[in-house]
């Protein structure tokens, strides 16, 4: 038990140093594509490029986790960080936005990669009747790398440039795949126990619970997306440095942390859908606020009801989506239903972003409340048509 609970940790620190290396270059995407004269309609273009490529990389990542091979999709995941951190500070060297597109790209494929088998992972070692916390735990070093990744990234590119923030991501990058070697290399023998095509029954995915977890997924990061790419981009319009946006992603990330593990504890004892719905209310609560409060200091408010809500809601819809699925598909669902997330993030740059174009970026933020709360009746679905929650 203490070599297996070693190994949850040395995952979960892989996992905390693959997203800062992710977030650090978040709060930065759309200030840098502005200073290369990019239109709002092509800064969401160029911010969804990542969630179009992770989308589509994501059931190879699903395979590759169900044949056995889930650490090594998390150190190629790590790899292909490194591989775009490089690709990023050559974009700031050259002026280059398709250079930085294509490192976005590479960003896209590594998340594809890493985050089924990081996710299945937390439910395979979770001890019995601990799925949600263990889930929770692991959310929470997601939560961490987004406390210190924007700030980190903000002031990094106020003060060292854009080149000195896209550094770190290939720094991080390196560290999170010196954590997944120790486990490996010593689980390689469960490593090579593979699932094969023919006994693998995706159909079995088509459960309500998880169509309902995924649904409502894509419309929760519909509406967060609108937040972390057109609230920067507006703050880059009336002059205010990176490191306000940077400041507000650090509220959520704080807020997102320390509700991550009650979030899963309670999701054990109640069951998801209690737990969702609190935190999806608290998000639209705290779109509401920012629809008013734009500007720091009382958008910080909003920050901390956003975070609070992902918080809540994340590993609950994780447990809902993964917790009742047969192991030998297990990272195959979590490929899905992640892809639900990408295909939000993308709809809500690409098209939020023809909405920021032809009414500002302030004309995004009154849309965001009603988007959240499609997530919030698609949750309730399978309740409603009579099922009993898993």
């Amino acid at each position: 038990m203490g070599g297996r609970l070693r190994d949850v940790w040395l995952l979960n620190l892989s996992t905390f140093f693959f997203f800062l290396g992710i977030s650090v270059v978040n709060p930065i995407i759309s200030p840098f594509a502005i200073t290369l004269r990019a239109t709002p309609f092509l800064v969401g273009l160029v911010a969804g490029i990542a969630s179009i490529i992770s989308l589509i990389s994501k059931p190879l990542g699903g395979l590759i986790g169900d044949r056995g091979y889930r650490f090594q999709a998390m150190i190629l995941g790590n790899v292909l960080g490194m591989v775009a951190g490089l690709l990023y500070v050559s974009s700031a060297l050259m002026g280059n936005l398709w250079v930085f597109a294509a490192a976005r790209a590479i960003h896209g494929f590594s998340m594809g990669i890493f985050f089924p088998s990081s996710l299945s992972t937390a439910v395979d070692l979770a001890p019995e009747g601990r799925v949600g916390e263990t889930l929770g735990w692991r959310g929470m070093m997601f939560s961490l790398g987004n406390i210190v990744g924007p700030a980190l990234g903000g002031y990094l590119s106020d003060i060292l440039g854009f080149v000195g923030a896209f550094t770190f991501t290939l720094i991080f990058a390196l560290i999170g795949a010196a954590f997944v070697i120790p486990v490996w290399m010593g689980e390689r023998g469960l490593q090579h126990k593979r699932v094969h095509t023919e006994h693998v029954g995706y159909s079995e995915l088509l459960r309500p619970y998880f169509i309902a977890a995924s649904l409502a997924l894509f419309f929760f990061a519909f509406s967060y997306a609108g937040v972390i790419t057109y609230l920067p981009a507006f703050y880059k319009t009336i002059g205010l440095p990176q490191r306000v946006f940077g400041l507000y992603m650090m509220v959520i990330g704080v807020a997102s942390f320390i509700m991550r593990l009650i979030g899963g504890k309670t999701a054990d004892r109640v069951g998801p859908i209690p737990v969702i719905r609190t935190g999806v209310f608290l998000v639209i609560a705290g779109y509401v606020v920012l629809i008013y409060h734009r500007l720091p200091y009382l958008s910080y408010i909003s920050a901390l009801l956003i975070g609070w809500g992902f918080g809540l809601s994340v590993p609950a819809m994780q447990l809902m989506a993964l917790a009742p699925l047969p192991g030998r598909i297990r990272t195959m669902g979590s490929s899905v239903y992640t892809m639900f997330f990408d295909l939000g993030m993308l709809g809500g740059q690409v098209v939020l972003g023809y909405v920021a174009g032809v009414r500002g970026y302030t004309g995004v933020f009154p849309l965001l409340p009603f988007i959240a709360a499609a997530s919030l009746i698609i949750v309730h679905a399978p309740l409603i048509m009579g099922g009993r929650e898993k």
